[in-house]
This record gives structure tokens, sequence and C-alpha cells, in this order.
């Protein structure tokens, strides 16, 4: 990972602490910001805040003086507003010029919230941005036409679920249960629960968008610790 990537944190549930700081040790990010209540991950993860978005209803006023004593960027929006801090956390990194971005903490606790998190994918600001979202050691992105490689490892699990519509002209290549040039209607389960067999696997698709949930087969233990943490 380069220096265009955002690393932005969510206020929902981080999940397993060493699965996600396993993870973020392969990352060098430009910039770490985080959505209000988000905040309080940075410490946990070792991680200096660049910027924290939102009204901060979930920080309290020690911590933004804390984080704005250290250097952190403060962005206050208002409570009353359309934007979900996460939304507004997003729209501010990719502002700063970055090309990138990984959420982490968007899943969990409220379930409105959680879908609500998983559609910012489909923002209207936000086509052609490279966006994923990591829970725990899953992986959730976009795919559009023409499609694109899936990336993971054989026998890791492997969902393509239709957002905003149908998706047609849908084929895939390197997965056990195949599709050739067919359509993932919206509302029908189709396309969950596949299995790389090829990697690297992909999917080309005619038009539509694909959510890809990735799901490796072997996942971190819940005891591993880096070294030196």
């Amino acid at each position: 990972m380069s220096g265009h990537l955002a690393l932005i944190l969510a206020n929902g549930e981080l999940g397993d602490l060493a699965v996600i700081r396993a993870r973020l040790a392969e990352l060098t990010p430009a910039v770490v910001v985080a959505a209000d209540g988000g905040a309080r991950y940075a410490l946990a993860l070792g991680l200096r805040l660049n910027a924290l978005v939102g009204d901060f209803d979930s920080t309290s006023p020690e911590q933004t003086a804390r984080l704005a004593a250290d250097g952190t960027q403060l962005v206050r929006r208002p409570a009353e507003k359309d934007e979900t801090d996460l939304e507004l956390a997003l729209l501010h990194a990719f502002e700063g010029g970055v090309e990138e971005a990984i959420v982490i903490a968007a899943a969990g606790g409220r379930i409105d919230m959680t879908v609500a998190n998983v559609l910012l994918l489909l923002h209207p600001s936000l086509v052609g941005r490279r966006i994923s979202l990591w829970v725990g050691s899953q992986t959730v992105y976009l795919r559009r036409p023409p499609g694109g490689q899936i990336d993971g490892e054989a026998d890791d699990t492997v969902s393509l679920i239709p957002l905003g519509g149908d998706a047609r002209g849908v084929t895939t290549h390197g997965l056990a249960f195949p599709l050739d040039d067919e359509t993932l209607g919206s509302g029908p389960a189709r396309g969950v629960s596949n299995r790389i067999t090829t990697p690297p696997a992909r999917v080309d698709l005619a038009s539509g968008v694909l959510l890809v949930v990735h799901s490796p087969q072997t996942e971190l233990p819940a005891s591993f610790e880096l070294a030196g943490s």
C-alpha cells in the first residue's frame, strides 16, 4: 500500500483486535481519519489521527481537546445534518487527494447503520473510488462493469451480491460455481457462498453493480499478537 491510501475509523464494532492489527501491519496509510466515535480505536491500534470528522456527539470535549493538542484536524459538522459521520469522513479523505480508502469498524451494533455504511459504496460522489470495508478478516468492495479481479486464495469464500438492481452479463472465472453471461437478480441469494478454486479469480459483468464479500478460509487465531505489541 502506498501514500495514496486513507484509513477510515468508523464508529461500529472493531471486532477481534488482533486480526485488525495484523491486517494493518501491511499498510502504510497517508492519512488516518476517524468518523466521530471511531477516534476511540486509534489508541488501541497505535494510530495517530490526522483528522476527526463529524458532529462530535460520540466524542467528549476532553477527547477532542487532546486530539487537537496532538495535531489532529477537527472537522466539526452540525448535529442536524443529512449525512452520517462515516459519509463525511470518506468525502473528506477523498477531497484531500487520496486514491483509495479502507474502512474498519463499519459493521456491528445497529443494523440500519451497518446497511447504510455498506450502501455508501454506491455514493454518487464516490463512484470510481477504490473503497474496501474490513469486517474482521473479511473484505467488502464493489465491482462495476467491466468487472475485475477477486483477490483471495483457493477455498476462500466469495459472495457476489447485486446492489441497486440486477447485475447482468455476469461471468466468473476461477470459482467453484461458475456463471456464464448470466443475471444475478436483486433479491434472490444465488451469488452467496461461492468458492475460489483457481486464484486469482475474476468476475466480468455487463451492467449493474456487484458487492463482493471475500472471506478467507484461514483466519488469524484470536490469540495472535504482533511482535512487540
